[in-house]
């Protein structure tokens, strides 16, 4: 009976944090008894770091650097690769999760001599669109988390838990996998501290004893936080009094004496995938959490997308960056830049200090692009959008070719063309009653399912679409569902606007409808939203609800599908299990999961038909989230964009407000085979 350990050390000197002129200090409190330890024991402990912490590294402690490459050589220490910079990959373009890889293993090369053939999938967010950019750059198995898909997956064996598997993408492509573990890395961080003591440790351990060969995560989390405190939390333990790299020297040297235990590099851990419990292929995604992430549920991916001190305005200005640099002719240090601008750090715990110096090196490498573009560097940095006018990917265009019919009916307005029927609801804000693509089908896709279409006593209320909510701790409600007057432009082009002004305690909400085509020449709604609202809230702000007519759709083939940092849509089936992505984790965090969109393409339906919304990323970065249940007489099905959410690291002070801020969403509708509409 014997368990196999393997484990690894996290290092990242971006950590949000840690100030800059700390760096010294975390290399020789922390890195330096790491490299010893390994010294010491002989035993393979792994080491992860982006290249962007060796680089640092290199330049304040060069001899740490040469130790390391070292112990590599000698089989000491297993380095493992993650890329240049700690992005989380299902919330950037596909290009610069290659290049992020593509740049990182320059680094290792350069300064290690080696190319990992094992990477750690960044704060363990994963998309299984992320599985072809790790493919491509040479890696034969990622690190990922089991306890958050497990949870997904109640047919898993938990047997296979402590076994490679492989991770399988949507394409059909795989990649072996190695298994980390929430809860083993925090019993691992709970022992180090003092907040259990050495044989109780052991014991834990030793409930994963078995007959079987198994392999068990020992650790795999920072290296920052033994021996050092960054400040992160006021609940932080504090440093125990013996030394904890002296208390993991103690657990080493326990444990090394054990015959029950051994020590392997992970790589050998992938040498068990002969065994009875190996080589199952997993979809670690799912529809209630389609980009799972370590720890708790209150650690999800809105965490680096829309909560911070302003992380909607950072990753619209990233995005931005990107779509110059495509449009350019740059070099790869460029690419470099933006990966590093687009690390995880710069969004969550950051010090005011280093949040000034990042905002600072943003704008001056916005300038330098916008120059080697031959670009105007006018644009005011604290300015999101642009005026409405048609999208720039041209994904939205005037109609020019059909007259349209508006009349007024007491609360309801209605336009209407020859491929297009739109009814509005003045009384609530131009919320979207009925949408129907006559080309598509006879009955509207979305709108409104008015009070009392459910049995359900909780689902007691009107279900709108195409309007705004904001949620915030302590307050009211404040949405855009009141009277409006609208004003309405019948263009000589053949196109049509419908504008109105919601006035709210935080300031207007201007509202545009505009009926065109995309760029298919197929009908188009776009919903505009322009936010002047000097404070920047705290809570959830989530607008654009489409709410789907359940009776137009087949309740046996729904789904949902966008991209999330790959190449390819990731598509998810929903059958009886309830999606609430929106649903608070807690009382502080307002959200449980959501949607990268990637590409700014969501799209909901059945083998039938659908309904495409379409956002630029590069004008507001949103992120998606699908609420789904079966519910009397039918079901349940909607879709939210989000440019805010709240946690822990959203209580700060340097918001900006949203002055000026836009965002449209266009809608188009789409059919298979010309299959006639179904009343379901």
């Amino acid at each position: 009976m014997m368990l196999r350990l393997y484990l690894f050390f996290h290092l990242n000197l971006a950590y949000s944090s840690i100030e800059e002129d700390q760096r010294l200090e975390i290399i020789r409190r922390c890195y330096l008894p790491l490299l010893e330890l390994a010294e010491k024991y002989k035993l393979p402990i792994g080491i992860e770091a982006p290249g962007y912490t060796l680089e640092t590294i290199n330049y304040i402690d060069p001899q740490w650097i040469a130790m390391l490459r070292t112990l590599c050589r000698q089989g000491l220490v297993e380095f493992i690769g993650s890329g240049y910079a700690q992005i989380i990959g299902p919330l950037v373009p596909s290009g610069v999760n290659a290049a992020n890889l593509r740049i990182g293993n320059a680094v290792y090369e350069n300064l290690l001599g080696i190319k990992p053939r094992i990477a750690l999938v960044n704060e363990q967010a994963f998309s299984p669109g992320l599985i072809q950019h790790y493919l491509d750059a040479g890696y034969q198995a990622i690190v990922m988390e089991w306890n958050n898909p497990a949870r997904c997956h109640p047919e898993w064996d938990p047997e296979w838990r402590y076994f490679p598997q492989k991770a399988v993408g949507q394409q059909g492509e795989e990649i072996a996998l190695v298994w980390n573990k929430s809860i083993s890395f925090q019993k691992f961080q709970r022992y180090v501290h003092g907040e259990m003591e050495l044989e109780p440790y052991v014991a834990y351990l030793e409930q994963h004893l078995s007959s079987n060969q198994r392999a068990f995560p020992l650790y795999g989390n920072d290296a920052e936080i033994f021996d050092f405190r960054p400040g992160r939390f006021h609940t932080e333990a504090k440093m125990h009094e013996d030394g904890e790299w002296q208390r993991i020297d103690k657990l080493f040297a326990r444990l090394s004496k054990d015959d029950r235990f051994l020590f392997v590099p992970l790589k050998d851990v992938l040498k068990l995938m002969d065994q009875l419990h190996t080589g199952h292929r997993l979809s670690l995604e799912s529809p209630q959490h389609p980009i799972p992430v370590k720890k708790q549920e209150k650690y999800n991916i809105t965490r680096w997308a829309v909560t911070g001190s302003d992380d909607l305005q950072i990753n619209t200005e990233c995005w931005k960056l990107h779509q110059t640099l495509l449009e350019s002719n740059v070099s790869e240090n460029d690419w470099k830049e933006l990966c590093y601008l687009w690390s995880s750090d710069f969004r969550t715990h950051i010090t005011a200090k280093r949040l000034e110096n990042y905002l600072l090196r943003l704008k001056k490498f916005k300038a330098i692009i916008a120059k080697t573009a031959d670009m105007s560097t006018s644009n005011n940095f604290q300015t999101l959008g642009m005026k409405n006018e048609i999208a720039s990917d041209g994904c939205f265009r005037k109609s020019n070719t059909t007259d349209f019919r508006i009349s007024r009916e007491h609360r309801f307005l209605h336009i209407e063309s020859d491929r297009i029927k739109l009814i509005l609801n003045c009384r609530r804000g131009l919320a979207i009653h009925s949408l129907i693509f006559k080309q598509v089908c006879n009955r509207p896709l979305c709108g409104t399912l008015d009070h009392g279409y459910y049995d359900d006593i909780s689902m007691g209320a009107d279900f709108y679409s195409g309007h705004l909510v904001l949620e915030s701790p302590g307050m009211p409600k404040i949405t855009d569902l009141e009277t409006v007057d609208p004003d309405i432009v019948d263009n000589q082009d053949g196109s049509v606007r419908i504008a109105g002004t919601v006035t709210t305690p935080l300031g207007d909400v201007d509202k545009y409808i505009e009926i065109g085509s995309d760029k298919n020449g197929s009908a188009a709604v776009r919903i505009s939203y322009q936010m002047k609202w000097e404070k920047r809230p705290l809570g959830s702000l989530r607008l654009g609800a489409v709410t789907l007519n359940p009776k137009a759709f087949d309740p046996d083939t729904l789904f949902f599908a966008t991209h999330n940092g790959g190449k390819t849509l990731e598509t998810f089936a929903l059958d009886s299990t309830p999606v609430n992505h929106g649903n608070p984790a807690s009382f502080l965090v307002s959200a449980n999961a959501g949607l990268g969109v990637t590409e700014g393409v969501v799209i909901l339906g059945d083998q039938y038909r659908q309904l495409t919304m379409t956002i630029d990323k590069k004008q507001c970065a949103a992120i998606g989230m699908v609420v789904f249940r079966k519910v009397l007489p039918n079901y349940f099905f909607r879709h939210v964009f989000s440019i805010l959410e709240m946690d822990e690291t959203s209580s700060r002070k340097g918001f900006v407000g949203l002055g000026g801020s836009e965002i449209f969403i266009n809608l188009t509708a789409q059919k298979k085979d010309n299959l006639e509409c179904h009343l379901y």
